[in-house]
């Protein structure tokens, strides 16, 4: 029990904040929308997602996200290729290679503000969905923050295709994580992805 209801009027008593999001200077703008995703806007479950590598434009990162909710809050997680933090010589355990994130409404599609543990590194995604093939496929961008750099970049395409609880398509999706060449994508992430054609 709060001393304060012992001390003061009712009231004047109120309430904390319970987390960031319902905090008042935000309430109303960031943390509005974050609980107004909707099942069939973007369904639960698993999905493949591709797009070129940020430090080298000859391959592309190919992996699995799991979309989940909880008190009306949308979360995503997946995991980092191995080899994206060997190439950095980090360590590859899982707890290093884990990112979660925060899945919120946009007017025309959805927005992942997404990061790895201890907010190490923090990306921004962008998809809409694309209004074709059963519904099945997002489309987008993610920019990751980090300084300009010639070498590597900041910003890429970003094809997200939903899975769902298939067990039988998801490990058959797992089997192709990682590190791939243009070839080796699904040809309609491929063709999404706009190969050889720089992202503006």
């Amino acid at each position: 029990m709060d001393a304060r209801i012992l001390l003061e009027s009712v009231d004047d008593i109120q309430q904390s904040p319970r987390d960031l999001l319902s905090h008042p200077f935000i309430a109303d703008f960031v943390g509005a929308g974050m609980t107004g995703l909707h099942e069939e806007d973007f369904p639960t479950g698993f999905y493949r997602f591709s797009r070129i590598a940020f430090s080298d434009d000859s391959r592309f990162v190919v992996g699995l996200v799991q979309i989940t909710r909880d008190n009306g809050y949308t979360f995503l997680r997946g995991f980092e290729p191995k080899e994206a933090l060997a190439i950095l010589d980090m360590p590859t355990d899982k707890q290093t290679r884990e990112f979660r994130g925060i899945v919120m409404p946009q007017v025309e599609g959805i927005a992942a503000l997404v990061s790895r543990r201890d907010a190490v590194t923090t990306s921004f995604n962008y998809l809409s969905r694309v209004p074709a093939l059963a519904n099945n496929f997002w489309v987008g961008y993610t920019v990751r923050t980090m300084q300009e750099n010639p070498s590597g970049r900041r910003a890429a395409r970003l094809v997200y295709e939903y899975l769902g609880h298939d067990t039988r398509k998801i490990l058959a999706a797992a089997r192709t994580t990682g590190y791939r060449t243009a070839e080796q994508l699904v040809p309609f992430h491929r063709q999404q992805l706009r190969v050889g054609q720089p992202f503006v």
